[in-house]
């Protein structure tokens, strides 16, 4: 009767054990977390980021940025740039001295959740989407079709569902409606209803971001309540390199700095077309134009957030076309993460855009050791790491969820090794040799460690071989069709209430319709 009892109290133990073991984590013991600090690997010394920061004030300086609006024009030169007889604004150094000195620094990037708030700063690193792919992607048939405003949805809510990927930029053009108005305002919309994460959009023209204010208030709770909270940043391509102001951007640059909205200025040169052949002239370019644009937000309204978006991208100069999945790319986009440091200013970049057109081994390759350079480099925000294909123009849903894997195990390679004491396992070692059973499987430190300190994929298999054919040999697309299937037919965000949506429906025009966003 005693042995059984005992029995039963061991197994019961060991049973209490490992259903402990499987509740979830609190967020502070997570093995990996958002906002973890990267910068242990610099592509640059200390000497040559300033030689490409005094590089970029002598472009500035001596060849300057065309093509700039009146408005923008009347509020630089107050701030001292210069407008030329060649049409071209310059801007001496104390000018970007004077910028740089009363641009926003450690500004948070909210989310609708305070849980998924973002702390850009120092070199904390977060992973999240952006793009305007215009495709999406069958990862069995191969097949391309025209992304459309669902998709949109569907994408923000998965996000919605991922550890590892921290905000949602919006990732597809909604090429079901033809209408620029009616395409910009439901992609933010699709976008804010399907995440409670920090959520980035886009605009071509300063009444529809106007309108999407209006609608974000109403979701806030009142303007003054957005002011406070800012969950949607704006991502403004505000230069048409090389060394030119995109003028339709800069007139919504204008409207989101005064509307309270925090701005990605976002400088796309593509190294071997519209930037120079070499990286480091690549960089250089990339920096004085986020420069010009620090002057330009700062002059509107000094202190304003604004993200340095040295989007630094490459080309494959056998074709010209572009290669988003180069260690080239890496390389740059690393950098751009030293030139943010070295200005103390949260730096957007990105990385994970893959060149292969489905979820394949080239795709695999190409995400990982990119973002291993880039997250390691200390990017505060890393766009594009999720879901990309063919330089941009696909996006998977089943990529999300794999590439979820790679950023998982990219944050460890950012975590590191913890040399405390107590983890130099002198005690544990000591015990295991000289008293245990000569192996730590069971040991204390074995079981404490197991998920505090290591990180367990999602999609990936681990399973061993005779184990991997008793499953039907499903490979990674399989796995993630199968954990896509349920969270598609599950996840239904429902954070802004009926009443809010009612509203929103009844002044502008929703084209989501609220079928797709129920369940069943």
């Amino acid at each position: 009767m005693s042995t059984t009892l005992d029995t039963t109290v061991r197994r019961g133990g060991r049973e209490a054990r490992r259903a402990a073991r499987a509740a979830p984590l609190p967020d502070n013991q997570q093995p990996v977390r958002a906002g973890m600090e990267g910068g242990r690997y610099k592509p640059l010394t200390e000497a040559e980021v300033l030689k490409i920061h005094n590089a970029a004030l002598d472009v500035l300086e001596q060849i300057g940025m065309a093509d700039a609006i009146p408005s923008g024009i009347e509020v630089m030169t107050k701030a001292g740039a210069v407008m030329n007889a060649n049409g071209r604004l310059t801007f001496p150094r104390a000018v970007v001295e004077d910028a740089l000195a009363k641009a926003a620094r450690r500004f948070p990037l909210y989310a609708q959740d305070p849980r998924h708030d973002l702390h850009p700063w120092d070199k904390k690193v977060y992973f999240g989407t952006a793009g305007a792919a215009v495709h999406m992607v069958d990862p069995v048939t191969g097949d391309y079709r025209d992304s459309v405003t669902k998709d949109q949805y569907d994408i923000s809510r998965i996000v919605d569902t991922l550890d590892h990927i921290h905000f949602y930029q919006r990732s597809v053009v909604c090429r079901d409606l033809p209408d620029p108005f009616e395409m910009d305002f439901n992609t933010c919309y699709a976008a804010v209803s399907g995440t409670t994460k920090h959520v980035g959009s886009s605009w071509v023209d300063p009444k529809h971001l106007e309108a999407s204010l209006e609608m974000l208030h109403m979701i806030a709770g009142g303007e003054d309540k957005w002011r406070e909270r800012p969950f949607v940043s704006q991502s403004n391509c505000f230069v048409v390199p090389p060394l030119k102001f995109a003028q339709d951007a800069c007139r919504c640059l204008e409207v989101a700095v005064r509307g309270g909205m925090p701005v990605l200025l976002l400088s796309a040169g593509q190294a071997g077309a519209t930037a120079p052949a070499a990286l480091a002239g690549a960089i250089v370019q990339e920096v004085a134009e986020c420069l010009a644009g620090l002057v330009y937000v700062n002059a509107i309204k000094p202190g304003a957030p604004a993200i340095f978006g040295t989007w630094c991208f490459v080309s494959d100069l056998r074709t010209g076309a572009m290669s988003g999945g180069s260690p080239e790319q890496a390389l740059l986009s690393a950098a751009s993460a030293q030139m943010a440091q070295f200005y103390d200013l949260t730096g957007g970049t990105a990385s994970g855009m893959t060149d292969s057109k489905t979820p394949d081994a080239q795709a695999g390759y190409e995400k990982a050791y990119n973002h291993a350079l880039v997250g390691n480099a200390g990017a505060n925000m890393i766009y594009e790491s999720a879901g990309m294909h063919a330089s941009l123009l696909g996006f998977c849903l089943e990529s999300l969820l794999i590439d979820n894997d790679i950023i998982g195990a990219t944050q460890r390679t950012i975590k590191g090794i913890d040399v405390s004491d107590e983890h130099l396992s002198i005690e544990t070692i000591r015990k295991t040799c000289l008293e245990g059973p000569g192996h730590y499987l069971g040991s204390e430190q074995t079981l404490q460690l197991m998920q505090t300190e290591y990180v367990y994929p999602m999609i990936g298999d681990r399973s061993n071989p005779k184990e991997w054919v008793e499953q039907g040999r499903p490979d990674s697309v399989a796995r993630a069709q199968k954990k896509l299937k349920s969270i598609m037919n599950n996840h239904f965000p429902a954070h802004i209430p009926q009443h809010v949506d009612d509203a929103i429906r009844a002044k502008f025009p929703v084209r989501l319709e609220r079928e797709f966003m129920r369940k069943g």
